[in-house]
């Protein structure tokens, strides 16, 4: 009876613990791992995109090792998750131009040629939604078999957009040399105050 009850304390302590490591910004909560293709990712950080006084999305970033080191997680081989979750209504062309804009500071002019088709492809399948209300969930997952692949709401978007340096790019957006925001770069990384 001893055992089974310090084993049922045991399982209790778990839950409580993952309960709080879950992250949590601006009220939204992510996941302390979750799973993308076969693989389980680990929150490697979570912030705050801000736009002058207005709060734009949370997101987190998965990997399936933590790291601090912007060029170490780019660097990265196996599945990735970038997680959204907006805290405003946005069109899906405001927040298209948005990534296209990020991408564009990280990259040349020759580099966007090589990405411009695939860029093209994510636009098209984010335009196609329309408009994003404040509680959207987009999930951008790199599947090492398949691609980048964009669902929203739980909802699978097209065909996953092959090439690896396509989800890198993606990823400069926020961890590059010219990040969205420097602040939000910093918590993605773990590094948040």
């Amino acid at each position: 009876m001893k055992k089974l009850l310090l084993a049922a304390m045991a399982a209790l302590f778990c839950q409580f613990s993952q309960l709080a490591t879950a992250v949590e910004v601006a009220g939204v909560k992510f996941d302390d791992q979750t799973k993308v293709g076969n693989g389980e990712l680990l929150v490697n950080g979570a912030g705050l995109r801000k736009k002058a006084f207005f709060q734009i999305y949370a997101m987190a970033l998965y990997l399936p090792e933590k790291s601090g080191d912007s060029e170490a997680v780019l660097a990265a081989k196996g599945g990735k998750r970038i997680a959204i979750t907006l805290l405003r209504d946005l069109t899906a062309q405001q927040f298209v131009e948005a990534l296209q804009e990020g991408m564009a500071k990280n990259h040349s002019e020759a580099e966007m040629a090589g990405l411009k088709d695939r860029l093209k492809q994510l636009s098209d399948l984010m335009l196609a939604i329309g408009e994003a209300k404040t509680g959207t969930s987009i999930l951008i997952d790199w599947l090492p078999a398949s691609g980048t692949r964009l669902t929203v709401n739980g909802q699978a978007q097209g065909k996953d957009i092959a090439g690896e340096d396509f989800y890198r790019a993606l990823l400069r957006i926020w961890l590059g040399n010219k990040p969205v925001q420097d602040d939000l770069k910093q918590a993605l990384l773990g590094k948040a105050s």
